[in-house]
């Protein structure tokens, strides 16, 4: 009897999966252009799948538990990959699922991170073994991979999510190993641009200043307003456009694109209050 229950639960299932298949046999055979994100269950990372989607995309996106929090709606042009980016093990099977589910890897951003801001001589080893296992694991594993896909299609774009702390430090703010650690995305970045830029592959990064996320709350906004000469924090949007610009923008590659109100270019009011970073981190509980 559990022969034919199964059975006939095949047959009712039946029709459901021969037509998710053929649409993806379908996304596959036209050849529609693949970001991978990572990082993309909230935040920065699920506006960018949502816009890429929006523009016709096909999207591998991972974190940690998205096929858990799923934020989006089911699209045969999106698979969703769990595991840290940081073990390369993870970093294999998104690649491998953007190849095998839609036949190429034309985007691909770096988005996942962590923040960790203390006093320098507070970091402990596990706080830089986080750090860069997520910072730099979490995009060597995965850029190594999708450059060797991109090679074989003689075009790519890779943008990874930077800060713009590593350029405009603040007074106060706290997080020296953190900008050490992506301070290498933008030396990097210049690096694989040269590297590769005869190949078609061009290389960005986004430096975001603070940014309307679940990193930040609410009750933190107002004061971290002051960092911005612009007067206000940036928003999930503001950093979704600058990586589709880079991502169209086929002469640029090499670049830090700053999107921080105006942080890097000068003193915002916070930079001159001293108290501002011992209030950001106690409000960090730090």
């Amino acid at each position: 009897m559990s022969f034919f229950r199964g059975a006939a639960s095949n047959l009712r299932r039946g029709p459901s999966i021969g037509k998710e298949r053929m649409e993806e046999r379908s996304v596959r055979m036209t050849k529609v252009p693949t970001a991978i994100v990572t990082g993309a269950s909230q935040g920065i990372g699920a506006g960018l799948v949502e816009a890429f989607l929006a523009r016709g995309y096909a999207v591998a996106a991972n974190s940690r538990n998205i096929s858990k929090k799923n934020p989006f709606a089911g699209s045969p042009r999106l698979a969703l990959v769990d595991g840290d980016i940081g073990e390369p093990e993870t970093a294999a099977r998104l690649v491998e699922t953007a190849v095998s589910r839609f036949g190429r890897v034309d985007v691909l951003v770096n988005n996942a991170g962590i923040f960790i801001p203390k006093r320098f001589t507070d970091y402990t080893t596990e706080d830089l073994n986080a750090l860069v296992s997520t910072t730099l694991g979490g995009r060597l594993y995965v850029s190594q991979l999708a450059v060797k896909q991109m090679l074989k299609q003689k075009s790519g774009s890779i943008v990874n999510i930077s800060t713009t702390l590593v350029d405009h430090p603040i007074a106060g703010v706290n997080a020296a190993v953190q900008i050490m650690i992506k301070g290498g995305l933008n030396a990097v970045t210049r690096a694989l641009a040269m590297e590769y830029a005869k190949d078609g592959i061009r290389v960005n990064t986004v430096a975001p200043g603070v940014i309307n996320t679940p990193m930040h709350p609410a009750e933190t906004h107002e004061p971290l307003k002051g960092l911005h000469p612009v007067g206000r924090i940036g928003e999930v949007k503001d950093v979704v456009d600058a990586v589709l610009f880079l991502t169209d923008a086929t002469f640029t590659t090499g670049e830090t694109l700053h999107v921080d109100g105006g942080s890097h270019a000068g003193d915002g009011k916070a930079q001159k209050d001293l108290a501002f970073g011992e209030r950001f981190l106690s409000r960090q509980g730090l």
